[in-house]
């Protein structure tokens, strides 16, 4: 007869759960009958105080006697917010139970819970379910608030906005504008001195509006910015291409950042590394030899790899050019710009409604609005800091544009009892759109005579000023005004010319009155803005290009004119229509942005708004500005004591000595003869 084990000792698989024995078995058993005679002892008490929720403590309970069981105690405190998390789920449960009915399913306990008040109960109950959600999935939560934040967020910013011009609006029904007074060309003709008169196209206004308050516009005169979003899918795809053509080319590199902006998005690409290896043979335990390779170092790709595959990633990419900036500033990655699919136009609007033009108009009135960033981000300058700007680019590539948009940002900022404006257009169909405006210190200039002109009478004001300044040891302007010393506030003059090739026929007369302007004319608060669609090296001459630190390049046509403008290559592969880079005066590289569009429909808008508070006086012209010929130069005195010293004097003479243009020597003799006629 074969011999039978006794079942206590039969051993099982390790671990299984039959490895028990039948004492073990014995213990446990009368474990829980042991508990199942407390918990009925004390059944009529704990249904009292929990309710319904009794059913939760005794799973609770035969939980715990599992773990106990299994001997699995380490799940207590590995798991312990998601055991906090099933307390907060088991109270909210007996709150809601003890809700509803004057009996209270969900017991004593569950009663306390709600309280006596419907509505605290309420959010305690919210509250005690949002912390089990924390501590059951704390990264949920944590998008959930992020999220609720957020749109909480631009709720309020909505309705901020929405209150700010609900107060415009109702400030514009109850502030009455005055009327505009009409004046004829005779009685502006008799209001002037004897032997003056008004003449078309050139003229200073001395006093030209009156002392009555003006009204600044809003920024509701100018149109809406267009809602359109680039697909995240189209991001990502591009992203990828750029990763893989990369990997192609056997540079290791991963894309870390996607920067959408209106024109291009930036790509930032963190480079990988250059690995080196060596080969190790060794035997494996079956005894055969085997090799395999070990890593010996690594070094992080060279960024001239990257930025040297630059066709070949617009090749993969089938974009018409692409700019690589490498590194991009405080940031150790490499900024790829690839074009969009669609550009986006950004509105003079959208910009001067941004928090950071908003800061720097409430500390400067010469606060210009340039456009957005590769990234999206709002770019905005001070033109006092500049202290002078100069702007190039082809035909096309929305130089004008800008100009616009550089003129409209200090119509919006500046009274005409702040700013007066000189604007200088050849081409005369530019800028003739803002000749109503009462800022314009002069008509809008169309030609070059009185072009050169308005440039010495400005060096004449400069010099002016500044004995002004000197009388009441004021250093700039803004002391001289706030000195209260004398006779007036002095407002700002801006000179913008919109066709510096055209001046510079007569560079020898033009490039002097300009760049001594540049050098001098800050501290009297006289600012220049001069464009060209003709950057070449006989236009923006290196004394021109010293004195204009802050300079705008749009779209040229080549390498040679970019490097002339910016002194680096790029300019020649820009996409036209307002995309643009961007050198200021306290930074290296150049800045690549998309410039803020302004329609016609918006300057006819602010110009009608400024016309309509306009009331007319006389206008005194300087006296060097009479029909065709000069009755007033600031070289008139040299050249009576040139005169005075030498027996002959002819033009040639006037220029070789006081190293000035032929045209100039020829009026400074006219003068001197007329004099000399006069005497006699």
């Amino acid at each position: 007869m074969a011999r039978t084990k006794p079942i206590s000792k039969q051993p099982k698989k390790e671990g299984g759960f039959f490895t028990i024995t039948v004492p073990f078995l014995a213990r446990r058993f009368l474990e829980l009958v042991a508990v199942a005679g407390l918990l009925s002892g004390f059944w009529d008490s704990l249904f009292r105080l929990f309710g319904m929720g009794t059913i939760l403590v005794v799973l609770t309970v035969t939980a715990l006697l599992w773990m106990a069981w299994q001997r699995k105690f380490s799940l207590l405190w590995q798991k312990w917010n998601r055991w906090l998390g099933a307390i907060a789920f088991a109270a909210a449960l007996l709150g809601l139970l003890a809700w509803p009915d004057e009996v209270s399913w969900g017991g004593e306990l569950g009663r306390a819970i709600i309280g006596s008040s419907t509505i605290f109960g309420g959010l305690r109950l919210a509250g005690i379910v949002a912390a089990g959600i924390a501590l059951v999935a704390p990264h949920f939560m944590g998008k959930v608030v992020l999220s609720s934040a957020r749109w909480s967020l631009a709720r309020l910013k909505q309705g901020l906005g929405l209150m700010r011009r609900s107060i415009l609006w109702l400030r514009s029904l109850y502030i009455r504008r005055p009327q505009r007074q009409a004046i004829s060309a005779t009685a502006a003709k008799e209001a002037l001195p004897r032997g003056q008169e008004i003449i078309d196209g050139g003229g200073i206004k001395e006093a030209s509006f009156s002392t009555e308050r003006w009204q600044l516009p809003s920024t509701e005169l100018l149109d809406k910015p267009a809602e359109t979003k680039l697909t995240q899918a189209d991001v990502g795809r591009k992203a990828r291409l750029i990763e893989e053509a990369l990997a192609s080319y056997g540079v290791e590199a991963k894309v870390v950042q996607m920067n959408v902006g209106p024109t291009v998005t930036q790509f930032g690409v963190e480079p990988g590394w250059d690995h080196k290896y060596r080969e190790v043979k060794e035997r494996n335990k079956e005894g055969k030899l085997i090799t395999r390779l070990e890593e010996v170092s690594r070094t992080r790709v060279k960024v001239e790899r990257i930025t040297s595959l630059d066709k070949d990633l617009a090749l993969a990419l089938a974009a018409s050019s692409i700019r690589i900036e490498a590194p991009v500033p405080g940031k150790s990655m490499i900024g790829v710009e690839v074009p969009n699919s669609a550009i986006i136009s950004v509105t003079l609007r959208q910009t001067m409604e941004t928090s950071s033009f908003q800061r720097l108009r409430a500390s400067s009135k010469l606060a210009l609005a340039l456009g957005e960033g590769a990234g999206g981000e709002s770019v905005v300058d001070d033109l006092a800091k500049m202290p002078h700007l100069l702007i190039a680019g082809a035909t096309g590539s929305g130089k004008t544009v800008c100009l616009n948009s550089v003129i409209t940002s200090l119509l919006m900022n500046n009274t005409p009892d702040e700013l007066q404006l000189l604007l200088i257009d050849p081409k005369r169909v530019e800028l003739i759109s803002f000749n109503l405006v009462p800022h314009l210190a002069s008509s809008v200039i169309t030609d070059n005579e009185k072009a050169i002109g308005i440039l010495q009478w400005l060096n004449h004001e400069m010099d002016s000023r500044y004995q002004m300044m000197a009388q009441v040891r004021a250093r700039n302007v803004e002391m001289y005004n706030r000195s209260n010393k004398g006779e007036k506030s002095l407002p700002r003059l801006v000179l913008i010319i919109d066709e510096l090739a055209d001046l510079m026929t007569k560079a020898n007369e033009v490039e002097p009155l300009l760049c001594r302007l540049a050098q001098m004319g800050r501290a009297t608060g006289i600012h220049l803005v001069v464009a060209t669609q003709r950057p070449s090296v006989d236009v923006v001459t290196g004394l021109i290009k010293a004195n204009f630190p802050t300079r705008i390049s749009f779209a040229v046509a080549s390498q040679v004119d970019s490097r002339t403008i910016l002194d680096s290559a790029g300019a020649e592969r820009l996409l036209g229509r307002g995309d643009m880079l961007y050198l200021p005066i306290e930074v290296t590289k150049p800045k690549r942005l998309q410039g803020c569009f302004v329609s016609s429909q918006e300057i006819d808008r602010l110009v009608n708004f400024w016309d309509a508070q306009r009331q007319p006086q006389a206008v005194k012209v300087p006296p060097y500005i009479v029909g065709e010929e000069a009755a007033y130069d600031p070289l008139l005195e040299e050249a009576r004591r040139l005169a005075k010293g030498h027996k002959t004097v002819s033009a040639s003479f006037l220029q070789r000595q006081l190293h000035i243009g032929y045209s100039r020597a020829t009026q400074l003799m006219e003068l001197l003869e007329k004099e000399n006629s006069e005497e006699h």
